[in-house]
């Protein structure tokens, strides 16, 4: 629980608050209501799941009528130079879990708020109780808007043709043909057509785009409320839902939110990251099977961050139902030996292959999967895709992707950015690594040991020159990868150049199931990996020392592009990191204490900074304090569920080692 005086009250303008429909809706504000980003909204519907976003409900303006006729305004907005009304001076509290309420306290009444969405449904319900000791009267006047969650609108787009109203249920007709259902528990709805004009988001102005918007009201719901009651509005495109009692809708989605926490889970952090990991996990409706959310607000399913998100969302917590038809949905996607990079927005897009890293990645998820399962027959049923990757990198497919006469996998074409590190603005690539990239070569050696495994668990046929391939890339790694500053060079060429850069990469020669090279060489790496890269947020995507260094993501696109895998921290490569010194040094004392310092301070920003319940995508090079990027990264709230688990396995064996 947060809570405020006028000492702190700004702070709640700048902290967010996220919830999901399952399906890739959500809805998210700040603390205070205060709008201030073009991604916040109470009802951000998945139109044609987990995308096709739109903006349908902005925000409510609240406020408290005295008797004399006063108006006391509990909401809050930016305008141009002044924030207004001050709302956000009355708010006392937020408490996020199980959902996220704020309490507002002004001249002796007291109003609590709560907003949660239907799982599985594009509604949200806002639900207002008096918890003071008199009769209030409540104005409510929902804003809306119509667009895709990228945009932005405006006076001069008509909202809506006309509504009916029944039974305390609006339903609006927008000029778009896509019905909105809007209702209240009780009160009275007044209409008053108007626009509200030129609200100012002051996320989207630091990050260089657009940032001012005009939204639509229908009119206001007044209602008296005794000391106790409540009132509802339910936002919906579904009519059926609209028709249900709201309390009853909340106690179900409080009661799926508790289910979601194993009976053996007993850390609160964890628990509370389990239920963050849930937001992540979505139906897809063109493929009927579940995806992975790669990060909210503006990220949807990307085939890389679902292989490595995966692990720790749905894997760790063993949740197989959801991880087999994650695998399924992405098995059913490949495309020349490849798997999907991202499904796009538009439906009438076709999915982009062009990732060299995700399908390796779906080796290591089907391993951890069979390893936490067991389950043979699914293992057994989708061998043969692996054994069609295989023969397609061998063979050669898209970017020129194929294996070198030293059994190392080389990608690359053009401008095409294939690896995780793949910021390009326009025709400017930030971050070249055609080649043969380091952490492609582990990924690689890793694809071909688990093919084996399989191969052998299974009985399943297999091409035994397979193991000639991983001998050979063995053999040929630290020859040419390992440098005389006794870390991993990032990138080699056929033709002799090198990318001697320091950067994380190297770091998954150690932590995946099948090291490529021997504990003792891992030692002077990791060496290195700690002076330049590790910080208790994540590791740097490039060291400090380096002329290309930045220390800051911040700005327009250009700034920001330019900037996110030179320094920017990273907190998915924790979890890597961390199991490669296990595996390097074992479980001793000095990697426990870095795990805890790392633990100390992102769940202190997990439950105080940025999104409450949250962990950002990335921080800061320098002085990586704050969040930056979405707020909320599948492979950031993934990592610190595994390394709480490698926590736990560590303290596990050293009470055994001590019975």
């Amino acid at each position: 629980m947060l809570k405020f005086s006028q000492t702190n009250a700004h702070e709640t303008l700048n902290k967010e608050w996220l919830v999901t429909n399952g399906i890739g809706g959500y809805a998210s504000s700040t603390i205070s209501g205060a709008n201030t980003r073009r991604y916040h909204g109470l009802l951000v519907a998945a139109l044609n799941p987990p995308i096709e976003r739109k903006v349908l409900v902005s925000k409510i303006e609240e406020s408290i009528i005295e008797s004399t006729g006063e108006m006391l305004s509990l909401s809050s907005n930016y305008f141009p130079g002044v924030v207004h009304p001050n709302g956000y001076q009355q708010l006392v509290q937020f408490e996020r879990n199980p959902l996220p309420s704020v309490v507002f306290t002004v001249n002796a009444n007291k109003v609590c708020k709560t907003i949660f969405m239907v799982h599985g449904s594009n509604t949200t319900v806002v639900e207002y109780e008096n918890k003071g000791e008199k009769n209030i009267t409540m104005s409510l006047n929902p804003f809306y808007v119509y667009r895709d969650y990228h945009s932005l609108y405006h006076e001069d787009t008509e909202f809506c043709h006309y509504y009916n109203l029944n039974d305390n249920i609006l339903e609006v007709f927008t000029c778009h043909n896509a019905p909105l259902y809007i209702k209240y528990s009780s009160g009275k709805f007044n209409e008053a057509f108007n626009w509200f004009k030129n609200y100012q988001y002051p996320e989207e102005q630091l990050r260089g785009q657009d940032y001012s918007e005009d939204a639509f009201s229908l009119g206001n719901v007044d209602v008296k409320l005794k000391p106790g009651e409540k009132i509802y509005l339910t936002f919906s495109t579904e009519n059926e839902i609209v028709n249900q009692l709201p309390e009853k809708l909340k106690q179900t989605e409080i009661k799926r939110l508790k289910a979601l926490i194993p009976k053996t889970v007993k850390s609160k952090f964890l628990q509370d990251l389990i239920r963050a990991a849930d937001q992540f996990v979505v139906d897809r409706k063109l493929t009927q099977s579940k995806s992975i959310i790669a990060g909210y607000h503006w990220f949807t399913d990307w085939g890389r961050d679902t292989m490595i998100a995966m692990q720790g969302l749905t894997i760790a917590i063993g949740k197989q139902a959801e991880s087999k038809s994650i695998l399924k949905t992405f098995f059913n996607h490949l495309d020349s030996g490849m798997l999907p990079n991202r499904f796009p927005d538009d439906v009438s897009d076709q999915p982009e292959y062009n990732t060299i890293d995700a399908t390796l990645w779906l080796f290591v998820a089907l391993y951890k999967y069979y390893k936490a399962f067991g389950d043979a027959e699914f293992a057994k049923e989708n061998f043969h895709y692996l054994d069609e990757i295989i023969q397609a990198h061998i063979q050669g497919t898209r970017y020129n992707i194929h294996v070198t006469d030293k059994g190392f996998l080389f990608g690359g074409e053009g401008i095409a950015q294939l690896t995780w590190m793949d910021a390009r603005i326009g025709d400017y690539v930030v971050t070249p690594r055609h080649g043969c990239p380091v952490e492609i070569q582990a990924l690689w050696y890793n694809a071909l040991q688990i093919y084996l495994y399989f191969g052998k668990e299974l009985k399943c046929e297999h091409k035994t020159t397979v193991k000639n391939m991983a001998e050979k890339i063995k053999t040929n790694f630290l020859y040419y990868f390992l440098n005389d500053g006794g870390y991993l060079n990032d990138v080699i060429n056929p033709d002799g150049s090198i990318d001697a850069s320091i950067r994380p990469n190297q770091i998954y020669a150690l932590s995946l199931p099948f090291p490529i090279i021997n504990k003792k060489t891992g030692k002077n790496i990791l060496k290195v990996v700690e002076k330049h890269l590790s910080t208790p947020y994540g590791l740097r995507s490039l060291s400090p020392f380096s002329t290309a260094f930045k220390p800051f993501y911040e700005g327009n696109q250009w700034n920001r592009d330019t900037a996110y895998h030179q320094g920017t921290v990273w907190t998915f490569l924790l979890a890597d990191y961390f199991q490669a010194c296990l595996y390097v040094y074992g479980n001793t004392p000095d990697i426990l204490n870095k795990i805890n310092i790392s633990m100390s301070a992102l769940e202190k920003h997990f439950y105080e900074s940025e999104c409450i319940h949250g962990v950002s995508e990335i921080f800061d090079g320098l002085n990586p304090e704050t969040g930056k990027g979405t707020v909320h990264q599948a492979w950031s709230v993934s990592a610190l569920i595994q390394i709480l688990q490698l926590e736990q396995g560590i303290n596990a064996s050293k009470k055994l080692a001590n019975v």
